[in-house]
């Protein structure tokens, strides 16, 4: 699974053989699942397994100011969204 893109000691990761709709999965001492909605956003939780809502709050953010690079990984691995 290729690592997109690190916040902070975190890993925001795509599947290469992953499903629709475009989203990341956020790997540390726990995992959460994000829609990233795009190309326009914003990024949407759809499972959390470990991650505090203050975590969530920080990740979605970070997401959200990423959400162009994300969306073009998404669719250099996938193509379409």
């Amino acid at each position: 699974m290729p690592t997109i893109l690190r916040i902070g000691g975190l890993r925001v990761a795509i599947y290469p053989n992953d499903h629709r709709p475009a989203h990341v999965h956020v790997i540390g001492d726990g995992e959460a699942v994000f829609v990233l909605n795009c190309p326009d956003g914003p990024p949407e939780l759809r499972e959390n397994y470990g991650f505090n809502r203050s975590d969530v709050a920080r990740i979605k953010s970070d997401l959200a100011a990423n959400l162009a690079v994300l969306c073009s990984e998404w669719r250099d691995i996938h193509g379409r969204f």
